[in-house]
């Protein structure tokens, strides 16, 4: 169940974890930080893997939490687009550190792993 912004944490770390947390949110905050302004059909196109409710149902605690703003322009067919706020743009920071430390990870620790694998074999 989620967690609303009316429930005690113990920390913030908590907080920011049950705001920005699990595995998709990040990658859709990614997108929007270094691409701007996406619709819907560009979002699902940028992240295959993720099914359309999961992509909803983030998009909508996205906004709900101030990190993502939805517009919906009056016309027909719907025309809905999704971007950062000043809040989520401020997280742009925290993901480019993330991203490096990822990259980090995967070129040192996990490339010698593999060397140990193939070593054995």
């Amino acid at each position: 169940m989620r967690r609303t912004h009316e429930q005690a944490f113990n920390c913030e770390k908590e907080l920011t974890l049950s705001v920005i947390g699990g595995k998709w949110k990040m990658i859709i905050l990614w997108h929007l930080g270094k691409s701007g302004t996406k619709r819907f059909s560009e979002l699902k196109a940028l992240i295959p893997d993720i099914t359309q409710k999961m992509l909803v149902n983030h998009l909508r605690e996205l906004e709900e939490d101030q990190i993502v703003y939805r517009k919906v322009y009056p016309v027909v067919p719907p025309k809905v687009e999704y971007s950062l706020t000043e809040q989520g743009k401020s997280l742009m920071p925290v993901l480019d550190s993330m991203y490096a430390w990822g990259k980090n990870y995967m070129e040192t620790v996990l490339k010698d792993k593999v060397k140990i694998k193939e070593s054995i074999q």
